[in-house]
Formats: C-alpha cells, sequence, structure tokens
C-alpha cells in the first residue's frame, strides 16, 4: 500500500518518512509488505489510509498537471474528512496524523464497552428505514448515496433492525466486517475524550474550504471545525448532501485521492452527470484527463 508513490516521488517519500517517525509502530513496513491482518488493525489502518492520501496528493502537486487545476473544496468521509483538513492545508499533515491516531484509540476504547454492528442498506425505502431504526434503537452512520444508507448500533439491535428491513422487502442488507458502531451513541465516550485533544489542535482554515460530514457545508471557523469533528464521531456523515452542495456551487469535476475508488462510485451514484477521477498510483496521474 502505497510502496509505488513511495518509490516513484520524493514529496510522497517525505510524507511517508514523516508518518513513520510520527508512528513509532512500523507503520510503513506493514503498509509496504503487510501481513494484511495487521494493516486492517485500527492503529495501523487509519494512519495508513491518512498517509497514503496526502503522499498521493503531494506527488499530484509536483506533477505539471496540477498547474492547471483550480481546488474550490476538500471533503472525504468519516476518516476521509481528516485527509481533506490535511489536503487544504486547514492542518499540517504531522498534527492531523497525530489526531487520527488519538481519534483511532479512542475509538477502539469505545468499541470494547458495547458489542457494536454496521450494515449496509441497499435501494430500501428512506422512511421505512427510519422507522425500523426508530423501533429497534438503531441509527443512521452514512448517507452514501441515494439508495445506500449504512446503520449502527449495538449488534442485537442491528441484527434486529436486518430482519425487520428483510420482512419489510428489503432486497440487499450487508452487515459490515467493522469493529464496533461508528458514527452513534455508542461512540460518545470517544467523542468526549477527543473534545479535550481537539482544544489544543493547531486549525488555521486556508482558502480551500472543506466541507464537513456533520452538515454537508464548507466551515471556515476553527472552533466549529474543532466542535464537528468531535460530533463526527457520533453524528451520521452527511456524504450525499455534501456533494449536493459541492456541485450545486458549480463543481462538475471530483478528484478522489487516496486508495481505493469508493467514493468515485459514490459520487458517480449520487450525480452521474459529473466527472470524477482517481489517483490510488503514479500511472493515475498521468491518466487524468487535464
Amino acid at each position: 500500500m502505497g510502496k509505488e508513490f513511495y518509490e516513484d516521488s520524493p514529496q510522497a517519500k517525505a510524507i511517508f518518512d514523516e508518518a513513520g517517525q510520527i508512528c513509532a509502530n512500523g507503520l510503513l513496513k506493514v503498509m509496504f509488505e503487510g501481513p494484511q491482518e495487521q494493516l486492517t488493525q485500527t492503529a495501523y489502518c487509519q494512519p495508513a489510509i491518512l498517509s497514503m492520501s496526502i503522499a498521493a496528493l503531494r506527488a499530484f502537486e509536483a506533477h505539471p498537471k496540477f498547474q492547471s487545476i483550480r481546488i474550490k473544496y476538500a471533503a472525504g468521509l468519516s476518516l476521509g474528512e481528516y485527509s481533506a483538513l490535511a489536503a487544504s492545508k486547514t492542518m499540517s499533515f504531522a498534527d492531523t496524523l497525530r489526531l487520527v491516531q488519538k481519534r483511532g484509540a479512542f475509538m477502539e476504547e469505545a468499541c470494547k464497552e458495547a458489542k457494536g454492528a454496521m450494515a449496509a442498506v441497499i435501494g430500501f425505502d428512506k422512511n421505512k428505514l427510519a422507522g425500523i431504526c426508530s423501533q429497534t434503537g438503531t441509527q443512521v452512520a452514512n448517507f452514501n448515496s441515494h439508495e445506500q444508507i449504512v446503520i449502527t448500533g449495538h449488534a442485537a439491535k442491528v441484527e434486529a433492525a436486518i430482519e425487520l428491513i428483510k420482512a419489510a422487502g428489503g432486497q440487499k442488507v450487508v452487515l459490515l466486517t467493522v469493529s464496533g458502531a461508528f458514527h452513534s451513541s455508542l461512540m460518545q465516550s470517544a467523542a468526549d475524550k477527543f473534545k479535550t485533544v481537539l482544544n489544543d489542535a493547531a486549525i488555521v482554515p486556508m482558502g480551500i474550504k472543506v466541507v464537513t460530514n456533520v452538515n454537508g457545508l464548507p466551515q471556515e471557523d476553527a472552533q466549529t471545525i474543532r466542535t464537528n469533528l468531535a460530533e463526527q464521531i457520533t453524528a451520521p456523515v452527511q456524504w450525499v448532501a455534501s456533494v449536493e452542495y459541492m456541485i450545486n456551487q458549480g463543481i462538475s469535476e471530483f478528484i478522489e485521492i487516496g486508495p481505493g475508488k469508493a467514493l468515485k462510485g459514490l459520487i458517480r451514484r449520487i450525480n452521474p452527470n459529473v466527472s470524477v477521477h482517481n489517483i490510488e498510483k503514479p500511472g493515475d496521474i498521468e491518466a487524468i484527463p487535464l
């Protein structure tokens, strides 16, 4: 994961080396060599995704193609909001990485307090789903697209919700492989601890506006960003609202930077009329039609 950028771009290598110094747990070795089971652990996975995303961005910024684009907004889904904050230079990469480490540790602690679960519900009526969530005590974690909503909560309650969704005609419900009920009230202890850490975070909004998960709107006030980052741990991710806000402001081209192409697919489902490009390896930069 990320090894091609490390070997191809001095700018990307600098980010990875900085991450390796901050994360004194052999992060780069696990990213580049595995094993996969270790990489997917919270202590490695979240710093790895952030580091890979910003390293890829730095490689892109050093490419001549970058000079021809004008960035208006940055946004990311859940953990991706931290990549967006670092990408916009609202926070330094080092400070962002340290926050992500703390956030991951606090969320892992919260997961041990109660057994949680999450499930993706695809192609099901939103109003019916809201009723089932209310009936079972589950919550919405993510509004990923118009067709895909993720629910979260106590494992037993999520199982009960899945049964009711299927009984009501739901054709596709996927139980997610996660360690807890993220973006739910079960994460409140993590949010409370994180607020204290955020008070000391150096947040300086720059020219690129970051569209936040909590309300799908750009925030330019440092204290509001702190408040939203703490609330994001327990609140649903408003990804549909975020994408639609940017499109309504005239954005017609998106570039997803980092591992995977999940956001590319979601954005196209939200609005098939926009262009979405992806950068997850050096060759992808050359392929962008700019």
